[in-house]
């Protein structure tokens, strides 16, 4: 009475298939996958000794990011074109 047996679970399984259909359920199964592998990569790289800022190979990443531009009064700027007379 405790433990289902093997019957059961087909048709659990018909009845979720049915109701779902077998394509969400494999988009469903995609996107579990990729979530669990993005957080495995995730806590690998949070793992990863720190590097040091002034190694060649720190220096080389930092060279190859465009440079950010600041505005002082961070307004947003307005772009409208003129034509000229």
């Amino acid at each position: 009475m405790g433990s289902f047996s093997i019957w059961h679970w087909l048709i659990v399984l018909l009845i979720v298939v049915l109701v779902f259909g077998t394509k969400k359920l494999k988009n469903i199964g995609a996107d579990l996958g990729g979530a669990v592998k993005g957080f495995k990569d995730g806590m690998k790289d949070g793992s990863a000794p720190a590097e040091d800022p002034h190694s060649p190979a720190a220096q080389a990443s930092q060279a190859n990011t465009p440079p950010v531009a600041h505005h002082a009064d961070k307004a947003p700027i307005d772009v409208e074109a003129k034509q000229k007379v």
